[in-house]
């Protein structure tokens, strides 16, 4: 009887430890129901396989490099890169920016409703947490398969969107200019994407844009405004 007690003990132990250690994205198998395939896991060095990293100059002057995975969700990383060389992405605004939550980009309208001439992609689920920085697709909620242009960058940890949302990738640097993203629904002074590129594509980052300069008053100007 004692005998059994310790070998249900440690065998609930065992599943605790294995359902913690993925919840935090620390593990890169799949789930049971998933088959035998394995994921790889995410590559933080900027300087290798260039062809899959996507980078983003935004209007704060600051540089994010995100990391796109092929094996989690091929069309849709392919589908990031032929937008991002198109120049789709350059000077689009992050039109939805929730606090704790994510940052959404991708919309050229600036509403949330728009997206690229190209067909909607279908739906590539898969068992990769969104964790911090993790990169993934906007859809309707009615459609699984309706993710066409749109993508968000995850804040904090929603584990309540995995297989709900196809996750694409991981930001590997400058995830504190994520951070600094300003935020609404739409914000009223919103973050831009200046240029959107593909590491491989040896891009250079815009030229830092210079605040505007200030109004230069005449004198018939001051008269106005102070008989006003």
């Amino acid at each position: 009887m004692l005998n059994r007690l310790i070998a249900t003990f440690f065998a609930v132990m065992l599943a605790v430890s294995g359902s913690s250690a993925y919840a935090q994205g620390d593990l890169d198998v799949p789930l049971p129901d998933q088959g035998p395939k394995v994921y790889k896991e995410v590559n933080y060095n900027a300087n290798e396989d260039l062809e899959n990293i996507l980078l983003l100059d935004l209007s704060t002057g600051k540089r994010v490099a995100i990391r796109l995975m092929e094996d989690w969700a091929p069309q849709h990383v392919e589908r990031i890169k032929t937008l991002t060389r198109q120049g789709f992405y350059d000077g689009v605004i992050f039109h939805r920016v929730i606090d704790g939550f994510m940052a959404q980009t991708g919309d050229p309208t600036g509403t949330g409703q728009g997206g690229s001439e190209l067909p909607d992609l279908k739906a590539e689920f898969n068992p990769r947490p969104h964790v911090r920085g993790s990169v993934s697709m906007a859809r309707t909620a009615t459609n699984e398969d309706s993710a066409n242009s749109q993508f968000f960058i995850v804040f904090y940890p929603r584990l309540g969107l995995d297989r709900n949302y196809t996750n694409f990738g991981r930001v590997i640097a400058g995830m504190p200019a994520v951070d600094e993203i300003t935020r609404g629904e739409p914000p009223a002074n919103p973050t831009r994407i200046v240029q959107a590129s593909i590491a491989a594509d040896h891009k250079a980052p815009p030229p830092a844009q210079a605040p505007p300069e200030p109004a230069e008053f005449t004198a018939e100007m001051l008269s106005n405004s102070a008989s006003q």
